[in-house]
């Protein structure tokens, strides 16, 4: 039985009707340490836990009924956890307790980071049906067919699919500039035009920074593949990420600059239009920063100024 208790690392406390233990088998060390014959809980467990197990094992004598506790000691300036499960033995008239006790210290914390990563993933879900929703309504403003916001809606949410990926495969610690904007480019760039331009800080950005960042990325990529730079097959277009600030905050500034194949003044970004609202409002909102867009014959540029709360500074390229 001794063999039988250390390899299963279970120990077992019996104590007669006063609730005095008079036998105890495969103490951890640090009980083994504090037992005599005669011990009572609080002499194992300390006042405070001797004081509720006394409670509890009274009830457990005078019902019959089997009952659980358990109780956190500090071992050797480390928290951990032991499962008491308590039953009554012996006949009439000669009750007494059998506590099989086991630690649960690895069980209990795996529970705590399992409920802690539910509660990141409902609060994530909950951001990105809340993105959803605000792309799809405003999509719906600014288109007139079913089939054109069907386009640009599924458009939206791929490119929000792309960036969580890379958030996903980080395990929810964001995404590095320049996967993130390989990703957006990836559906609309060219195989003739050679590498993707992107340049400058590969910086770390949190989750949400990412999020928002791709969906300034899309809407101006997928206004360049239709009309701007990336539709003419000419790879007049850089994305450079260097070092700004914010008031006295440091900073990284995105900086997309695309020369347009001709001087004409044909985009996507009207007054009220969706794209043009992502640009100027939502994103820069979302993550505390600032930024422009310039609309110029022959050029379209964009800067987008992020604190640095939402990212961390990785190599220059």
């Amino acid at each position: 039985m001794e063999r039988a208790l250390g390899s299963a690392g279970i120990s077992i406390l019996c104590q007669d009707a006063r609730l005095s233990i008079f036998y105890a088998e495969n103490l951890p060390p640090h009980f083994a340490a504090l037992f005599m014959p005669g011990n009572s809980d609080a002499a194992l467990f300390g006042d405070a836990h001797g004081r509720y197990l006394t409670a509890l094992k009274h009830k457990v004598l005078e019902t019959g009924i089997p009952n659980n506790a358990e109780v956190e000691i500090d071992v050797d300036g480390e928290r951990r956890t032991y499962e008491l499960k308590i039953q009554r033995t012996g006949e009439r008239g000669a009750h007494g307790l059998l506590s099989v006790m086991a630690e649960v210290t690895e069980s209990r914390h795996r529970e705590k980071v399992l409920k802690s990563l539910l509660r990141e993933l409902s609060h994530r879900s909950k951001n990105l049906l809340a993105i959803i929703q605000g792309i799809a309504t405003q999509t719906a403003r600014n288109t007139l067919s079913l089939d054109t916001f069907l386009l640009k809606f599924r458009g939206r949410l791929q490119s929000l699919s792309n960036s969580q990926d890379l958030i996903t495969d980080s395990s929810w610690r964001g995404a590095y500039l320049f996967e993130l904007a390989e990703k957006q480019f990836a559906p609309y760039w060219p195989e003739t035009s050679g590498s993707m331009p992107i340049y400058g800080i590969n910086a770390h950005l949190t989750p949400n920074a990412a999020v928002h960042l791709g969906l300034a990325l899309h809407e101006l990529i997928v206004n360049s593949a239709s009309y701007g730079a990336i539709s003419g097959g000419a790879a007049s277009i850089t994305l450079n990420c260097r070092e700004a600030a914010i008031g006295d905050r440091k900073a990284i500034e995105v900086a997309w600059a695309e020369v347009l194949h001709d001087q004409s003044e044909v985009h996507e970004f009207s007054d009220n239009s969706f794209g043009r609202t992502v640009l100027e409002r939502v994103v820069p909102s979302s993550v505390n920063g600032k930024a422009e867009l310039k609309l110029v014959p022959g050029r379209i540029e964009y800067r987008l100024t992020i604190p640095e709360t939402e990212f961390e500074i990785f190599k220059r390229v």
